[in-house]
């Protein structure tokens, strides 16, 4: 069974994450882990869920609060991931060899980008329905989840969507609503279902509120602290997050 196309590219272009599959596999923690390849106890856990989102299958399985600050181990399809990075290992070695010139890879840097919505989530165009000069796009996650997008038709047209090319779905963490769980969600928003897993508080400003979703995916929402409190959201319970079809963006592997 192939990788993700997307999946793929996130090997080639931030190796130090997958890099953090080797670790976990050796230490069976996240805080050993973390420290071995030298990142911050959040940074490996943004990792983590980032690499689950791009993925059809969690990559890694863990147990939150245990020894050594969170139990971890690589799920099969992880295992096949690390495989597949320490086979890429030795063909990115060749590569760099065999560069005619350091333009040559300054190129590669600008066709593969980084993106700052905190949300991306793997999925493919299950659905394709004209509104006017806009397109309502079906998009179904890992394990039959299921969201929308609305963009316009020349994007459609741009990104060469059709029934089953592979998309990530950016969704910036401002963007999502958190509501109480099971709550009559408005006409045409996406409502997803998911247990909160962490409220990391700021002095100033928003709560960074981590969702996992039924799926195996996470999301990470910024939320006021009051509204926190006024709906009863606090990790452990469940919660529904919603977010506009015109606020979920589009990208498609080059």
């Amino acid at each position: 069974m192939s990788l993700p196309t997307l999946l793929t590219q996130h090997i080639v272009r931030r190796p130090q994450r997958i890099a953090l599959l080797q670790h976990i596999a050796e230490q069976g923690s996240i805080t050993r882990a973390a420290k071995s390849a030298g990142l911050s106890y959040k940074a490996a856990w943004d990792a983590i869920d980032e690499l689950n989102n791009l993925a059809d299958q969690p990559l890694v399985e863990r147990s939150v609060g245990g020894k050594g600050g969170g139990g971890a181990r690589l799920s099969e399809e992880g295992q096949r991931v690390l495989r597949l990075y320490l086979r890429l290992q030795t063909l990115q070695a060749q590569l760099l060899e065999a560069s005619e010139d350091a333009a040559d890879l300054g190129l590669l840097g600008r066709l593969m980008l980084r993106t700052s919505a905190r949300n991306q989530l793997h999925g493919k165009v299950i659905g394709i329905e004209a509104i006017g000069h806009n397109d309502r796009i079906r998009l179904e996650l890992a394990r039959g989840l299921v969201i929308e997008a609305r963009i316009t038709h020349d994007s459609t047209v741009r990104l060469e969507l059709a029934i089953g090319t592979e998309v990530v779905a950016l969704i910036k963490a401002g963007w999502l609503e958190l509501h109480p769980a099971g709550q009559p969600a408005m006409a045409g928003d996406n409502a997803l279902q998911g247990l909160i897993e962490q409220v990391a508080a700021a002095e100033n400003g928003p709560s960074e509120v981590r969702i996992g979703l039924p799926n195996g995916q996470t999301l990470c929402a910024l939320t006021d602290p009051l509204q926190l409190r006024e709906r009863q959201l606090e990790v452990g319970g469940a919660v529904q997050v919603r977010f506009s079809p015109t606020n979920v963006l589009l990208g498609t592997p080059l």
